[in-house]
């Protein structure tokens, strides 16, 4: 009797301890949504660094907007290729590789600032960058005449809402992009006695304007030029 219960407590232990070594690996291999992902896992991984391209118009750094529009950030390769857009920026990239629409989209908002501050101060240097002759031109003979005048711009871009390339094609070795941009503004003028005749300093208003830029996609000059800007009606 004495060796049969022996028996009996030698399998009722190693069945415990079967038991209790199925349970160990079980827990031991379960996930719990907690572990630290390795460093290449996608979920994990962090933000590629951002190269600069030479292919938009060379402007300071402005710094991260906050919650900046990305609805026309898609690359046009991933637009319908019956789209006229999509087809004018595939010209525009066989002619120039190096070429990357949302590059230049951000350049583009960019240089949007630059040129609206640039005429409200009169800075017609800056503007002498940005501007083909035409169009500088123009705004020089604008600047010239509000200060003959007396007469002061006071403006100021609260934030671009949003900023679309709504058309773009290659004409011979020109690349032209048209861009709607639809911002909010404040824009008052004042006389010389620092009277307001023209806008409300407590109202913003919503200004779209389309402006197109050129480049030359032979030139060594990797900067776009604005061409033309033109109201939407």
């Amino acid at each position: 009797m004495g060796e049969g219960f022996q028996a009996l407590d030698i399998i009722l232990f190693a069945a415990l301890a079967a038991f209790l070594v199925f349970r160990l690996r079980s827990v031991l291999g379960r996930r719990t949504g907690h572990e630290r992902r390795p460093p290449n896992d996608p979920l994990g991984r962090q933000e590629k660094d951002r190269t600069s391209d030479d292919n938009v118009i060379e402007l300071p750094d402005r710094g991260d907007r906050d919650n900046p529009d990305t609805s026309a950030e898609a690359s046009f390769e991933e637009q319908d290729s019956d789209d006229p857009v999509s087809a004018g920026l595939t010209q525009i990239r066989i002619a120039d590789p190096d070429f990357d629409a949302a590059q230049f989209r951000a350049g583009a908002e960019s240089a949007f600032e630059m040129v609206v501050q640039g005429f409200a101060n009169g800075d017609t240097g800056t503007l002498r960058n940005l501007l083909n002759d035409e169009v500088f031109d123009n705004f020089a003979s604008a600047i010239k005449q509000r200060e003959d005048a007396g007469d002061t711009l006071e403006t100021t871009v609260i934030g671009i809402k949003s900023s679309n390339i709504i058309e773009a094609r290659l004409d011979g070795r020109m690349a032209f992009l048209v861009i709607k941009f639809v911002s909010e503004q404040i824009n008052v003028t004042r006389n010389s006695d620092g009277a307001v005749i023209d806008g409300d300093p407590n109202h913003v208003a919503t200004v779209t304007d389309l402006w197109t830029f050129a480049r030359n996609t032979r030139a060594r000059d990797p900067n776009w030029t604005l061409v033309e800007t033109r109201s939407p009606n």
